[in-house]
């Protein structure tokens, strides 16, 4: 049995209690408590209440001034559990369905192989983020100085990934998560009976038509060799069968991954609303909000990360980036580093991510904590 094998059973039992107990974004206090104890228990250099819950742990050794950063996510999300397993969620409509939970355990693990072996020269930050489904946690830490606090040359952050076989560790250059933005379109006329409808501007027939002009911009403003996607995904108007509704809203997703067409995507939107408005009598407001940036890894520490994976797993290639969003991008912003996916799937099938029935494979904590290890010790090799 090996150092990090020795680790995995109480981190089960961890990993299984936060899970048990799972916390929604910058509310995670009793995660961030339990955490701050286990790197206290190690040793650790502890700092608290970093983008309101985040937790940095910092080990030091040797007399190197080089640094990295490793990162993980620690929300849960507002889903209710549906697994019936024996350490399914306490909390109704609360539950680590992205396996954040499995996340904080595979860098603690690496937490405990570090301080004990201690086979590295200089500082490794170990980076308990919250909040990263949606409310921008990353984005908190490194407002508050993360970076300016705790330098690191490099920073990396792994997420599991059910479409990957288990023990599988992939990685690529550039883009590897969309952009995600968010918007709504409020369509606004009078109203009036249904029965006249010539009376009112129709906010309804008017929805209806901006939804599929909506649905031709990718295909008819962006370019072939371009990667994007807008999907509509909520239309609200109306409360009874006689009435037309004085206001319809539309919302919806745009995914990118180059600013340009994130761009053009927000400025055909803008436009076709007004357009559509103008042609049936209605004012149109749009609320257009680009709350994730693309996730873009470095070159070199997307091959640094490729090498690491190589001595613990099967190192890939990712050969295409993933639509979905991950607020890490914002820490890549900061740092050079990459964003790493370790897969988990098992020979008769996963769960996807966000489902109600997912749940973090515990048969890959051992990879994640020897990339983690492997990652620092690679980065700040002795001597």
């Amino acid at each position: 049995m090996t150092e990090i094998d020795s680790l995995i059973e109480p981190l089960v039992a961890f990993r299984r209690d936060i899970h048990a107990n799972p916390e929604l974004g910058f509310h995670e206090h009793r995660t961030a408590a339990r955490i701050a104890e286990q790197l206290r228990e190690l040793g650790l250099e502890v700092h608290e209440g970093i983008g309101r819950t985040g937790v940095v742990g910092v080990l030091r050794h040797g007399t190197s001034m080089r640094s990295i950063g490793l990162r993980a996510d620690m929300d849960a999300l507002p889903i209710h559990e549906q697994t019936n397993l024996p350490y399914a969620s306490k909390t109704p409509g609360s539950f680590h369905g992205c396996g954040h939970d499995g996340h904080v355990a595979m860098l603690l693990g690496a937490a405990q192989h570090l301080a004990r072996t201690r086979n590295f020269n200089g500082t490794i930050n170990f980076f308990f983020q919250p909040a990263e489904e949606g409310l921008g946690g990353a984005r908190e830490m490194v407002k508050e100085g993360l970076f300016e606090r705790f330098p690191c040359d490099r920073v990396f952050g792994l997420h599991n990934w059910p479409d990957l076989p288990a023990g599988t560790i992939a990685t690529r250059a550039g883009p590897i998560m969309g952009a995600a933005d968010k918007f709504e379109i409020a369509l606004t006329g009078r109203g009036s009976h249904a029965a006249i409808p010539q009376d009112s501007p129709d906010a309804i027939l008017a929805a209806a038509a901006l939804v599929q002009q909506l649905n031709t911009i990718i295909a008819r403003r962006i370019a072939p060799t371009a990667s994007a996607v807008l999907s509509v995904t909520q239309i609200h108007g109306g409360h009874t069968h006689n009435v037309i509704p004085e206001r319809v809203t539309i919302a919806g997703t745009v995914r990118t991954f180059d600013p340009a067409v994130q761009d053009r995507i927000e400025a055909s939107l803008r436009q076709i609303a007004d357009g559509v408005a103008r042609a049936n009598e209605l004012t149109a407001t749009v609320d257009y909000t680009r709350y994730y940036p693309a996730t873009i890894n470095d070159a070199e520490a997307a091959q640094e990360a490729l090498d690491a994976a190589a001595t613990v797993g099967t190192a890939q290639v990712a050969p295409e980036p993933a639509f979905t969003s991950e607020d890490f991008a914002f820490m890549l912003q900061a740092c050079k580093g990459a964003y790493i996916w370790l897969g988990q799937a098992k020979p008769e099938g996963s769960v996807p991510l966000h489902n109600p029935h997912y749940d973090f494979n515990d048969e890959v904590l051992g990879h994640g904590i020897g990339l983690h290890v492997a990652l620092a010790e690679r980065h700040l090799a002795r001597g």
